[in-house]
């Protein structure tokens, strides 16, 4: 998946270097390459071919004046291992944009391939642009993972009238999760205990940003990121100063687990373990997956939610 996200990453460059568009004839076939958007050439502003890409990208492969062939490994026409590059590339566009740029692309997606699909009943392109763009935005182990782009999608499949009422009921339910301490919301408090057995609070702990982590000693991705954070000075100097506050909380039941391991973790950061474990079973956060990046303002204002690592340090300027 991250070499998939590298690939997305230097066509996205590609494709915004492009100029106007390119004049191609149009014939009848049965398989075709993927018709990208053609970014007309009075957009020069780089911002702003970035947000009408985005908002774009899907409009010529779901265009309705025709039905390309469709099998098991060809959608509308195009190769399904050429569509899901496409696929990589427009999670990573949604990256570029602002959140409400990004949801509108979301949005202008869903009804465009809904359209098409009622339109052709027969056709593929509905269930498989569905799965796809699922598995890179709210696989957990998907480098391009975005609840906020997520959520418009599955608020939307919760409804349709091409998803059969038990799958409308588990995107309504992930839905719900999306929903839970969306960017530019205060992030929920809780209480835990510290690992010198105080009782805390994330309200209680004061500093610019908070570097908000779902960890386990025990994980070998969790002590990769503390690796790299302690690897950068300018981060670790921030930290030492109780400018930014790493806050690193264990959610599971194994408490002795914790309790052994907790002295693996730098001494300028806050641990401790949830005692209730009402974070995982009351579902204060939507934590699929360890370790979970939240990033947090002074306020405690989500600014990243279940950012992956590289998300995190661009947001911090690193």
């Amino acid at each position: 998946m991250k070499e998939r996200f590298a690939i997305c990453l230097a066509c996205v460059l590609c494709i915004l270097a492009a100029c106007g568009p390119k004049k191609t004839a149009k014939q009848p076939q049965l398989t075709r390459e993927f018709p990208s958007a053609e970014i007309p050439s009075m957009i020069t502003e780089p911002d702003e071919r970035m947000v009408w890409l985005t908002q774009h990208f899907w409009d010529r492969f779901t265009a309705p004046d025709s039905l390309y062939f469709c099998d098991s490994v060809t959608v509308n026409g195009v190769k399904a291992d050429d569509l899901e590059k496409q696929v990589g590339i427009f999670a990573t566009l949604l990256q570029q944009n602002a959140p409400a740029e990004g949801i509108r692309a979301m949005e202008n997606m869903y009804d465009r391939m809904e359209a098409f699909q009622l339109k052709y009943p027969e056709g593929n392109l509905f269930q498989w642009l569905t799965d796809k763009v699922s598995d890179y935005l709210y696989d957990p182990n998907s480098p391009v993972r975005n609840e906020e782009m997520y959520l418009p999608l599955a608020t939307k499949l919760s409804k349709s009238p091409l998803v059969e009422p038990v799958l409308q009921g588990r995107y309504a339910w992930e839905a719900q999760k999306c929903s839970l301490n969306r960017i530019g919301t205060k992030a929920a408090d809780f209480k835990f205990i510290d690992t010198e057995g105080r009782k805390r609070s994330l309200y209680g702990i004061n500093g610019q940003l908070t570097i908000l982590i779902f960890g386990n000693p025990d994980c070998n991705a969790c002590k990769e990121i503390q690796e790299v954070i302690t690897g950068i000075p300018e981060l670790s100097a921030a930290i030492d100063r109780g400018e930014i506050k790493v806050v690193d909380i264990y959610i599971d039941e194994d408490i002795d687990s914790w309790k052994a391991g907790k002295d693996s973790y730098p001494s300028a950061w806050i641990n401790g373990y949830d005692p209730g474990h009402v974070i995982r079973e009351d579902l204060i956060y939507n934590v699929r997956a360890i370790p979970s990046i939240y990033l947090l303002d002074a306020d405690k204002t989500v600014v990243l939610k279940d950012a992956s690592p590289e998300m995190l340090f661009s947001a911090l300027g690193l």
